[in-house]
């Protein structure tokens, strides 16, 4: 294996971006909620660097100039992903990777390759924001049925429903205790708890939680026992999640050929291209040629859709 190898490659390539988001995490300081050096060592000054007033300059500038009017990274969509990072900061952080991938790939490939890496950061950062989405919705419905026999139980034991709603809040595993703590800040703040949960049903497109929502709804209009009525709804959660499992199990093996039949043209040719650029040059320096690829991406697109109906099964 010489120096040259294409592993070599790829492996500069993750520890540059990997450098550059322990970078960016550091400088931004995103996720971080530390105390004010003003409130742990009163009448100190905390004297910015050079460095963080740079970066907070940036993150002002788009602030102002991009956020406002930008669809992408907006604050529905990091919420829904579970991230606690404010729109600017995180189309900040796409385009320093995004300049970075370019630079890289102008370096490796030529101005194509640049290209082609400035235009794919974007859209997998959009792709990564819906399948961190994806994975707390999946995991705020495992936790459902838990969570309603924690209100059931909350109930029975004499308490309110939003001293119930609190002690979910701190007791279950995240995302339920974060989306919980938010209905409970929401209801302090004067907001019905119904219009709560409708929002945080449709925040995480959750049928059952729709359910849940109507459920209560109705208790308060017609009165009733709520515990039970939570114990049935659960009961039937519990039984559609099992359904769910079993839909999943019999569907794995069309997923999976799915996702190979997907990545196999696109891998033969990432894999052909640094192999043999000489054999792949046909398709960039004549007009067939960027219409063979125009067409391979059309049709590779719609195969992807296709495959996805045929795998996704709704009941």
């Amino acid at each position: 294996m010489t120096a040259s190898s294409p592993i070599f490659f790829v492996l500069g390539i993750a520890l540059s971006l990997v450098a550059l988001a322990i970078f960016l995490f550091s400088t931004l300081g995103i996720g971080k909620g530390g105390i004010a050096l003003s409130r742990r060592r009163p009448g100190v000054t905390n004297e910015p660097s050079i460095l963080t007033r740079a970066t907070g300059a940036a993150v002002a500038f788009v602030d102002r100039k991009v956020s406002k009017n930008a669809r992408f990274g907006t604050r529905e969509s990091l919420e829904q992903a579970g991230l606690r990072m404010r729109q600017p900061d995180f189309i900040l952080l796409v385009c320093c990777i995004g300049v970075t991938a370019s630079l890289i790939g102008f370096v490796a490939g030529g101005i194509l390759m640049c290209l082609l890496f400035l235009v794919l950061t974007p859209l997998g950062a959009t792709l990564f924001l819906r399948i961190m989405a994806s994975r707390r919705r999946a995991r705020f419905e495992s936790q459902l049925g838990d969570t309603l026999q924690m209100l059931a139980g909350g109930l029975r034991a004499g308490h309110s429903l939003l001293r119930s709603v609190d002690a979910v809040a701190q007791e279950a595993d995240s995302p339920t205790s974060e989306e919980f703590a938010r209905l409970v800040n929401e209801s302090r703040l004067g907001r019905d708890l119904k219009d709560s949960m409708v929002d945080a049903a449709r925040r995480l497109r959750s049928e059952d939680f729709d359910w849940t929502g109507q459920a209560i709804e109705i208790h308060r209009e017609v009165g009733g026992d709520l515990a039970e009525v939570l114990d049935h709804v659960g009961e039937t959660i519990r039984e559609r999640s099992e359904i769910k499992g079993q839909v999943q199990s019999l569907s794995a093996e069309g997923r999976l050929s799915a996702y190979i039949l997907v990545a196999l043209p696109v891998g033969m040719f990432l894999y052909l291209s640094t192999a043999s650029p000489d054999y792949m040059s046909a398709l960039y320096t004549n007009l067939l040629g960027w219409v063979m690829v125009a067409m391979s991406v059309v049709l590779l697109a719609l195969g992807s859709w296709w495959l996805s109906r045929v795998v996704k099964i709704k009941f």
